[in-house]
């Protein structure tokens, strides 16, 4: 399995310039509560590697899994792996990171 774990920065870099789609895996309370701004929802506990496919052929940007401190994001890079996708990208300090430090949540 690859895993290559993102920063914060890396991560404010990335949607400030719109080359990063950020995939939040949190359950959906949890993204209601506060997430980054601009991810999108995509819980572990429902999560559909080939919906997550299609999702980043049609946007087009790098993406990257985001979940609560870096665990599930994990996760779901195993998902998308075995499923056939190259994707490796994560938020490494995840939500919790994003909010300890202060930043904007939508």
């Amino acid at each position: 399995m690859r895993v290559v774990d993102l920063d914060r920065d890396t991560v404010k870099r990335g949607l400030s310039d719109g080359s990063m789609l950020i995939i939040d895996v949190r359950e959906p309370h949890e993204f209601e509560a506060g997430h980054i701004p601009g991810s999108v929802s995509h819980p572990l506990s429902s999560f559909d590697p080939q919906a997550v496919a299609d999702l980043v052929a049609a946007d087009g940007r790098r993406a990257v899994f985001s979940c609560g401190s870096g665990v599930r994001s994990i996760h779901a890079l195993m998902a998308v792996q075995n499923a056939g996708l190259d994707l490796a990208e994560h938020y490494k300090g995840g939500f919790k990171d994003w909010y300890s430090a202060g930043e904007t949540i939508a």
